[in-house]
């Protein structure tokens, strides 16, 4: 299969995650189009090193995997405190309480 369709893939997905990144006002759902943008990512990666045949492009998706496994951990965590809290979770109210 040629690298092509792998970067076209990869270039959809990440236009959704994106998209949803800009529209969405739930932080669960930013958080799961973070996770779509990741993946995207991820899937260059790998095409990249299959394409030039070495290992570095897995191995940075493994860390990139590693860093959206901790952001998922710690915005999920702020998510359910704010909800405990009672606290507005729409994105645009949070940014409000800024001053």
């Amino acid at each position: 299969m040629n690298i092509g369709w792998y970067l076209t893939v990869s270039a959809l997905v990440f236009s959704i995650g994106a998209a949803g990144v800009l529209t969405r006002r739930s932080p669960l759902v930013i958080l799961l189009c973070l996770e779509l943008m990741l993946n995207a990512a991820n899937l260059a990666l790998i095409a990249f090193s299959r394409m030039w045949g070495n290992g570095d492009g897995q191995i940075f998706a493994i860390i990139v995997m590693v860093v959206a496994a901790c952001e998922v951990c710690i915005g999920l965590g702020l998510v359910v405190a704010m909800f405990r809290r009672r606290l507005p979770i729409d994105v645009d109210e949070m940014r409000e309480l800024h001053g």
